[in-house]
């Protein structure tokens, strides 16, 4: 099966978690065989919280910047940036500048179960 459509197509959800983040589900494990691509935005000034993941993530950033802690080490990440985060590694986002941190994330086919870090 092949398919086609546009980003700005798919409608943005809301997450529950963190502050001024949204996802668009742009392939859904029911439409690839094998990932799930994924578009997050974290709004100026939002952040997503200290999280885990039971599957890695592989992240392609386009737009925006943002301090992300990966485990026990935190970076600047920016447009054009590749982060790999590997299964059960602790993360968390916080942008920085007055512009949306925007980035596809792709994960393996299966089931995630997320745990909020307690800090």
């Amino acid at each position: 099966m092949t398919l086609h459509k546009n980003i700005n197509a798919v409608a943005a959800s809301a997450l529950g978690a963190g502050a001024g983040v949204s996802m668009k589900m742009l392939l859904s494990p029911d439409e690839s065989p094998n990932f799930a691509m994924r578009n997050f935005i974290i709004e100026a000034g939002g952040h997503m919280p200290l999280h885990t993941n039971t599957i890695e993530h592989e992240q392609f950033v386009l737009s925006g910047r943002a301090e992300v802690q990966l485990g026990d080490k935190t970076i600047e990440a920016a447009a054009g940036d590749v982060l790999l985060i590997p299964a059960g590694v602790p993360h968390s986002y916080k942008t920085l500048g007055d512009e949306a941190y925007s980035f596809l994330c792709l994960v393996p086919k299966g089931e995630d179960h997320i745990e909020i870090v307690k800090s």
